[in-house]
């Protein structure tokens, strides 16, 4: 049976609002739209073993990844859900090369809005979690449309942040700015239900979320850490416990309500070109003003990830998000054995 006191979006959203004396409306339609089109894209990837619509679309995008069909899907309904909201000015996409203007027939807001469709796809021919990633800025360019200077601006300036996780049930999590909150869609009523109010990730935790397939292309700093978190103690107990989706909505998520890190290392597979992998605009920031907001950090490895100003709209960063303390305690891994070695 329901609740009958439960908090639906909305009337959060709207709660919210009136907080604010001199609130347009505009951010309560964005996330609105927002939730609904996580509702339409819930209903795709319930559906997707039934239908036409697993595997690969074809193609590739602009980080030369095969896309998915349901990346085609979910990046389809987002914008299409947003373009005529008259709240955006623009919108950058992971499957989309350039920004993506809104349609000149309709009016431009003053937000734009990057967001990751469909974060994990390709696990989902494996029934694993997905989940779509949002991070919202408000317009600082001069004219009436919007442009890359409005979308390439540091994380700490985004206005909402968030996730939504598309597993066992679908929830969403944002932050505007004043803590993080959790809503599950109640499948029956087709609502999202005020389920984790005010999230506060622990200080520190006992789960680290790593591939650690890759150990051999991170630094020394990483690797020492990781054998820090891995090593028995003399019980014979070691000291953290190892948790890796491969989707990193999900181990973020778990991240966040379980405490401990997560963690997508510098790759130095060519040493002359050492990369990141994650993309900053509408994977890291966003991950990392949520992870903030509830009391935890977020760096890539040396400096915060929310003062980082991108240079473009896919450009690459490393990624450590989680609990307060084990964030910084693998900063201080990197800053003694990797200084050491520059």
């Amino acid at each position: 049976m329901l609740n009958k006191n439960a908090i639906t979006i909305e009337r959060h959203i709207i709660d919210q609002q009136e907080r604010h004396p001199g609130a347009t409306g505009a951010l309560t339609r964005l996330l609105h739209q927002i939730a609904l089109s996580s509702k339409m894209i819930t209903h795709e990837v319930r559906r997707a073993g039934l239908l036409d619509i697993l595997g690969d679309a074809g193609h590739t995008n602009v980080q030369d990844e095969d896309v998915q069909k349901l990346d085609v899907i979910a990046d389809e309904v987002i914008y299409r859900n947003l373009d005529h909201a008259g709240v955006l000015c623009c919108m950058a996409s992971e499957e989309r090369a350039k920004m993506i203007p809104i349609p000149s027939q309709f009016d431009c807001g003053k937000y734009t809005l990057a967001f990751d469709p469909l974060d994990g796809s390709t696990n989902i021919d494996a029934n694993v979690s997905v989940g779509t990633i949002f991070s919202v800025h408000r317009k600082i360019s001069p004219g009436e449309r919007g442009t890359e200077e409005d979308l390439l601006q540091p994380g700490y300036k985004q206005v909402v942040a968030g996730y939504v996780v598309y597993g066992s049930s679908t929830i969403m999590v944002y932050t505007a700015g004043h803590g993080v909150q959790g809503f599950t869609l109640e499948p029956s009523i087709g609502e999202f239900l005020l389920s984790h109010p005010n999230i506060r990730i622990p200080k520190r935790g006992k789960i680290f979320s790593v591939n650690m397939g890759n150990y051999h292309y991170w630094t020394k700093g990483v690797q020492k850490y990781v054998d820090y978190l891995t090593t028995p103690d003399k019980e014979g107990k070691k000291p953290y416990t190892s948790r890796y989706i491969g989707s990193m909505v999900a181990d973020v998520h778990r991240t966040l309500l379980y405490g401990g890190i997560f963690m997508y290392p510098l790759d130095m597979k060519d040493p002359k070109k050492p990369r990141g992998k994650l993309r900053m605009l509408y994977e890291a920031a966003p991950m990392a003003k949520v992870i903030e907001q509830a009391g935890g950090l977020a760096t890539n490895g040396t400096e915060s990830l929310l003062e980082i100003v991108p240079r473009d709209l896919h450009e690459r960063t490393p990624l450590f998000v989680g609990s307060y303390d084990d964030v910084m305690e693998v900063g201080e891994y990197i800053k003694k054995y990797d200084a050491e070695k520059a």
